[in-house]
């Protein structure tokens, strides 16, 4: 703990789910967290939490969907402590349904919070890194950036990026201290199905009730903090998904659809 006493993480996303868990596990750790996220009443009260148990926690409501309040966030944290030294990305939602009944709306918040959001905190971050000469941005995918699958079109899309967007970083910043990784995670027991049947025409996302617990992921990030490198697979069986797609790709491209409208119907 006396390593990571006086450390910055800031964690989006961190009213509930693995953001939340993330956020205790790092505090216990001896890190200060930052914590942002819409609903400011989630946020008051994991920090009371946190504080109970001993770590240090702020709040920093901000909505991720809108560059002004992404801006302010930064701001904040340079004006309160100079420098952020982790910064997970967590924040993000899914939806789930066939791609033509997706309002445009939904499309625009999800490109925002999922991408935008992601690159806009990563680069404004990494600057001060730079000069710094040391930082770890940790970016929360998912494994379906690597297995185009039906009812995720969008999401998955996203996290694909996520992907592209991380490695490339890592190897920008290559011999350096600087590090960038990525988490390609399978279902996780959260409020993530739950949020996405929320949305205007979303379903019910088919992994909602199975999965590893957030607090597992926490503690796979926190470990990857210990040892930096640039992707990890929750659970680590995970790792052969993008070959199984290259092999076998043709029979979700025949099977997928039937289950898309099993589940829509």
């Amino acid at each position: 703990m006396r390593d990571w006493k006086d450390k910055i993480a800031v964690v989006t996303g961190a009213s509930s789910g693995i953001g939340a868990a993330t956020a205790r596990r790092l505090a216990r750790e001896g890190l200060q967290v930052m914590l942002v996220a819409r609903r400011l009443d989630r946020l008051e009260e994991l920090a009371g939490q946190i504080r109970q148990n001993g770590g240090r926690a702020e709040c920093l409501p901000a909505d991720l969907s809108q560059e002004g309040d992404r801006r302010r966030i930064f701001n904040e944290i340079e004006t309160r402590f100079g420098h952020v030294d982790v910064l997970i990305n967590n924040a993000g939602f899914c939806w789930y349904g066939y791609g033509a009944e997706m309002s445009w709306k939904t499309a625009w918040e999800m490109l925002q919070v999922n991408v935008e959001a992601v690159v806009q905190l990563s680069l404004s971050c990494l600057t001060h890194m730079r000069k710094r000469g040391s930082g770890h941005i940790i970016n929360v995918g998912s494994i379906s950036g690597s297995i185009p699958s039906q009812g995720i079109a969008l999401y998955g899309a996203t996290k694909s990026f996520l992907d592209n967007f991380t490695t490339a970083l890592h190897r920008e910043l290559s011999r350096t201290h600087l590090h960038v990784s990525v988490v390609r995670a399978g279902p996780v027991r959260t409020e993530f199905g739950e949020a996405a049947l929320q949305q205007e025409n979303g379903g019910h996302v088919p992994t909602e009730h199975i999965g590893v617990s957030a607090e597992h992921v926490a503690w796979r990030i926190w470990k990857l903090i210990l040892r930096p490198r640039r992707v990890i697979y929750i659970p680590d069986w995970l790792r052969v998904v993008p070959w199984a797609e290259l092999a076998f790709g043709w029979i979700i491209d025949r099977v997928g659809p039937l289950l898309l409208k099993n589940q829509k119907t």
